[in-house]
Order: structure tokens, then sequence, then C-alpha cells
């Protein structure tokens, strides 16, 4: 005989009734899941932004190396531009160029014919490729604007941009009509040896990182003499000249520092405010660009003068690259005068680098 009971009924009721989570539990797991990746997300960005900063260091030691190397090899350092010899002329090569071949297992650049243009010839195709290559070592991966650089008729890769810009002065670049180069660690056509760098090695930049594709105003023929003193005042320079909103630091193979190099004049990461069609750009300012001396065509005797600013996209740092090829971060806060001496490489400042 089969006996209800009712207490059983209820504790079956129970056991039944908890299979499945309510609404209430689910909603509350939902948000403890939640909660946990928004404190968790801050500490995988970190830790992203930390690989890219320590990648980019690397780089920059890499061609720290490649710069010692050329140098124990032709007992001076690379010119920030390498003339054109052969018959067509053109823009004159980068230093970044020159050195390449001394990085490890680069057999690709070893091939390239620097007497001849960048653009090729027709004795060496591989010139005519060159300028469209990415270079890994060139390149930052916290830059998101880094790709090719289309032609404007074509729609074909034309140039690759590049991160790593050489200093090549705290604002004169090169005058060459008296072939005076600027103070900094690198000039156009030179042959600095060691004992040029009378402020040290290890107290003079000699690269630093810069954004591609930064806006710039090129060909500006009214630059003074003198550096401006804010970046406002550099900003109301530009007026006189060509505005391109992405085209600096867009050329690897070229020799021009718009291009290749930067300048001390502000510290890293200072705006230069430029304002065009409503538009506000952070720029780079200069006067007429390096030119081949005997071949190039175009203005070839004004003091070429330059505001090209180190900029990075870590946040509130550069990292550069010392003369010595020891790597450091320098905080966008350093003082302009600091920052301006460790740009000149023998202008016999007293200067303590940052901790």
């Amino acid at each position: 005989m089969d006996y209800f009971s009712p207490v059983s009924a209820a504790k079956n009721s129970r056991a039944s009734f908890r299979h499945g989570f309510t609404l209430v539990e689910l909603l509350v797991v939902i948000a403890i899941i939640g909660a946990l990746i928004g404190l968790l997300l801050p500490a995988v960005q970190t830790a992203r932004e930390a690989a890219r900063r320590s990648s980019c260091q690397n780089n920059l030691r890499q061609l720290g190396l490649a710069m010692l190397n050329f140098e124990n090899v032709k007992k001076f350092f690379p010119p920030s531009s390498q003339a054109v010899s052969g018959t067509n002329g053109g823009p004159p090569w980068s230093g970044q160029a020159l050195m390449l071949p001394y990085l490890e297992g680069d057999t690709t650049f070893r091939q390239i014919d620097f007497s001849q243009g960048y653009s090729g010839t027709a004795g060496n195709s591989l010139n005519t490729t060159v300028s469209t290559m990415r270079v890994d070592v060139l390149v930052c991966s916290s830059d998101p604007k880094v790709s090719s650089v289309l032609d404007t008729v074509t729609g074909l890769p034309k140039h690759f941009p590049l991160n790593y810009g050489l200093n090549t002065g705290n604002y004169l670049v090169y005058d060459p009509s008296t072939r005076q180069p600027g103070n900094g660690a690198f000039a156009p056509f030179s042959r600095f040896r060691h004992n040029m760098y009378s402020d040290g090695l290890s107290k003079t930049i000699a690269m630093s990182e810069v954004k591609a594709r930064t806006p710039r105003i090129q060909d500006i023929p009214s630059m003074p003499a003198t550096a401006p003193l804010t970046p406002q005042d550099a900003g109301a320079l530009a007026i006189a000249g060509t505005f391109g909103p992405e085209s600096g630091h867009t050329e690897w193979v070229c020799g021009r520092t718009f291009h290749t190099g930067f300048t001390t004049t502000f510290a890293p990461n200072t705006v230069v405010p430029f304002e065009s069609s409503g538009q506000t750009y952070d720029v780079d300012v200069g006067s007429f660009r390096e030119l081949t001396p005997t071949a190039d065509s175009g203005n070839g005797t004004s003091p070429i003068r330059a505001v090209v600013t180190s900029r990075s996209h870590h946040a509130g740092l550069v990292n550069s690259a010392m003369m010595d090829g020891s790597v450091r971060s320098f905080a966008s806060e350093i003082d302009p005068l600091v920052w301006n001496a460790l740009g000149s490489r023998s202008g016999g400042e007293a200067v303590s680098l940052p901790q």
C-alpha cells in the first residue's frame, strides 16, 4: 500500500524547482563578469602597450647598432642625405637607407645602387620598387597610419613611411651656399667623425620617434634665421608655404628632414598648431628642402631650416637612440633647453640626462 507524504512531496517540488537559474541570478552573474572584464581590460591594454614600447625600443637598438657598424667600416657616421652621383640626379637618399646594409641578414638592400635615384634606372630594377617596400625595423607597431602611400594617378604603391627620424639639429639643417651643416648628430652630405661629437656620444641624440604621415608645410621662403620661440610662432610661418595634410614622414628612402629626420626646436610631442579648412593640424614646418648639390633642380642656395618635432603614439614620451647606441625614453615634459642641448653634437652644454 502506498502512502502519500506531504513532506516528501514538498522536497521533490523544491528539488525540481532548483534545476535552473532564476532571472535575477543570471543578471547577477552577468554583472559580475562585466565587472571583472572592466577590471582586466586596462591591465591588458597596459600590457599590450608595454609590449609595443619594448618592440619600438628594440628597433632603435638595431638601428643604433647599424649606425655604429657603418661608422666602424667607413670611419665616419652616415650623412642624413646622400647625394645622388648619377647623371639623372634626383632627391638624395636617406641615412636610414645607407645604414640598412649593416643590419644583419639584409641582403636585399646590399643590391641597391645608391649612385642612382630611388625612382629607378634601366640598369637597376630594384631601385624602381625599393621605395615601396616596408622595412620592419623602421616601423613602430603603435602607429596606426603606417601603410603604403599610393600614387594619386595610378593608385599603386609609391612610398612607405617610417617612425624613426635622424637628428638633423636644433633648427638649421644645412646651408648649401656655405656648406655649413646644422648642429645635429647628422647633416646632409657630411662625414662626421667621433671627435666632432665633443658633447659626448652618450649625450647626443641620434634618432627619435616621428609619426608617419605628419601634416607638413614646406618651401616657406621667409623662415627667420633664429628659431621660433613658441609653437604658435612656428605655426604662423606656415601661411607662406605649401600644405600637405599627410605628406610628412612618408618616404623612408628620401634624405630630407621632412621625411626621415627631426629637429629639437621644441620638446617631444609639442603641438605646432595650424588651421586649414576649419580643422587644426599638428604640423611640421620648414623652408626649402635638401637637394642633391650638383644634379637636382630648384632652390640650391638658401639655408634649410626646419621645425620637425619628434612625436610618438606612446602616451607622454618618445623613445630615442643615443649616438653610443644606447636607447632611452624621454618624457614629453622634458625641459626644452635640455632637449635642445641633447640635440647638438658640440654645443658645450652641461647636461644631466633625465632619470
